[in-house]
């Protein structure tokens, strides 16, 4: 893997800095709207890889888990992927979100006819079909007990998520992972998602779909 593990800076600073850089990309979106949408992807795609989540990693699992500080208390699953989605200047309520099961957290960022659903697959399968869809990037995925981010990179699937079956904050191979196994899986794009981004550019509110 060639992840970052450790963030350079200040998690407070890093949150503050990525809402004066949206202002950047919201006067860029008047102008130019598909550059825009372009380098806001690469942009949340490393700020929430390379500078949000390494703040995370090793951060206790819980059930009940819900804090708002990396390292500081414990995360549950949903919590962990809304609060970084939060922190990383997107618009929702991560209580709510949360809150929800995997198919509908997922039609939050993605309407369930555009969501990929799998199951009664073996992990083979699985990733052929994947990699069939998807590209480079970090998706949502829900399993049946369980959510998290799907990263991929040059075709190889990871598995990024608060952990219950170690207890924490980790990115692991998803084919090794105890975790991935499922026989329902649910998936969203979220850095290849040019709705969801130009939603985080003009700070749209991610709700709670209602049926």
């Amino acid at each position: 893997m060639n992840f970052q593990f450790q963030s350079k800076e200040d998690y407070i600073s890093l949150i503050e800095g990525i809402k004066t850089d949206k202002t950047y990309f919201e006067n860029l979106y008047q102008t130019n709207r598909f550059k825009a949408i372009d380098s806001a992807s690469s942009y949340l795609h490393s700020k929430l890889l390379n500078a949000i989540v390494p703040h995370w990693y090793g951060t206790e699992w819980d059930f009940n888990g819900h804090t708002n500080t990396p390292n500081d208390g414990e995360i549950a699953c949903g919590y962990f992927v809304s609060t970084t989605l939060k922190h990383l200047g997107f618009n929702l309520n991560r209580y709510k979100m949360a809150q929800q099961a995997g198919l509908t957290e997922a039609r939050m960022l993605q309407p369930r006819s555009e969501l990929k659903i799998y199951s009664g697959l073996t992990f083979k399968a699985l990733k052929q079909k994947i990699n069939l869809v998807y590209t480079d990037g970090i998706y949502f995925v829900g399993l049946d007990n369980h959510v998290g981010y799907m990263v991929i990179k040059d075709q190889e699937i990871y598995f990024l998520h608060s952990s219950y079956c170690v207890d924490k904050v980790l990115i692991e191979l998803a084919e090794f992972s105890p975790c991935f196994i499922s026989n329902l899986y649910v998936f969203a794009e979220i850095t290849t998602n040019r709705s969801l981004v130009s939603q985080w550019i003009s700070n749209t509110r991610l709700n709670v779909p209602i049926n």
